[in-house]
């Protein structure tokens, strides 16, 4: 198993946070308060997987604001999004 790695922002730069998540067996990264933000050389900033999903998942708005009352038809709705976003991604690309 490779080592997990946790990132977090300015906000957790506290000496209990970095000994909590030591423990849980994380390697943590943890910007420190008054660092500057290091140039990228390589890759370009990008957002996080999760924040990206739902984003694409709320262009959706039947989604969005969920008015079904039965979970098969919302769950069905999901799944229709999930095709046209991979339909999207791959065929017109």
């Amino acid at each position: 198993m490779h080592p997990q790695h946790l990132c977090l922002d300015k906000g957790y730069d506290f000496a209990a946070i970095d000994a909590a998540v030591c423990v849980r067996g994380y390697t943590p990264h943890i910007r420190r308060r008054g660092e500057e933000v290091p140039k990228r050389k390589h890759h370009p900033a990008r957002r996080w997987v999760v924040e990206r999903t739902a984003s694409w998942h709320n262009r959706f708005r039947k989604l969005l604001v969920r008015f079904e009352k039965r979970v098969e038809n919302y769950l069905g709705l999901v799944h229709f999004a999930c095709c046209l976003i991979v339909y999207r991604l791959t065929v017109l690309g």
